[in-house]
C-alpha cells in the first residue's frame, strides 16, 4: 500500500490580519499555500487544516470572534480534515498523530502561520516522531518581534533563522516552487 502524502495548514485565520502583530514578512505565503493546496486537491491527496482555538474573549483567536475563522483563500472543504489546538503544536492535545497513522502517512507537509511558533513547533515534532516532513520556506510567514534583551528583530530576520533552525535537522526545506518540482 503506497504512503499517503499529507498537506498540513496551520493557522492561516485571519487573527493574523490584526495590527497587534506588527510588521509581517512573506505576504504571498497565503497564495502559496494555496498553490500546493490545489495540486494536493487536483491529485485527490490528504489536506489537514489546524486552527488554533482560544476560550479567552479577549484573544484573536477566541473561537466566538471572527479571528478564529480560517482564511478564505486556504478555506477547507466538506471533507477535509480540520483539528482545533491550543498550543503551538498541531500534535499536542490533538488526534493528529492517530491520525496521520491511520491514513498510512509518512510524508508530511508543513505550511501555515507562524514560522517561528505554530509552524517550526510542528515541523520539529512532526521530525521527531519520524514522519519524512518538508517545510515550503515561502508559504509561511514571520512577525518581528523583540529578544529577551527587548532588542526587536525584524520579520526577515525571525523568518529565517526559524527555517535554518529546522532545516535537515528536522525536516527540509524548500521554497514552493522546488517542493512542486519535486513532488511532479
Amino acid at each position: 500500500m503506497e504512503s499517503t502524502k499529507v498537506l498540513v495548514i496551520i493557522d492561516v485565520q485571519k487573527a493574523f490580519n490584526h495590527k497587534k502583530w506588527g510588521e509581517r514578512n512573506n505576504f504571498h505565503a497565503e497564495e502559496n499555500i494555496k498553490k500546493v493546496l490545489d495540486i494536493w486537491r487536483d491529485k485527490g491527496w490528504e489536506v489537514v487544516h489546524v486552527q488554533h482555538l482560544s476560550e479567552k474573549p479577549g484573544s484573536v483567536f477566541y473561537y466566538k470572534e471572527d479571528g478564529f475563522s480560517i482564511k478564505d483563500i486556504v478555506a477547507p472543504l466538506n471533507h477535509e480534515k480540520v483539528i482545533t489546538k491550543t498550543v503551538n503544536s498541531a500534535f499536542i492535545g490533538t488526534n493528529l498523530n492517530e491520525y496521520l497513522k491511520s491514513i498510512n502517512t509518512d510524508k508530511v507537509v508543513v505550511t501555515g502561520l507562524t514560522t517561528p511558533h505554530c509552524v517550526s513547533t510542528t515541523t520539529r515534532m512532526s521530525g521527531n516522531l519520524g514522519y519524512d516532513t518538508y517545510l515550503l520556506s515561502d508559504a509561511t510567514a514571520a512577525f518581528g518581534m523583540k529578544d529577551h534583551n527587548g532588542e526587536y528583530i525584524d520579520a526577515e530576520t525571525i523568518h529565517n533563522l526559524s527555517l535554518a533552525t529546522v532545516h535537515n535537522e528536522f525536516a527540509t526545506v524548500l521554497n514552493t516552487e522546488q517542493f512542486i518540482k519535486s513532488i511532479l
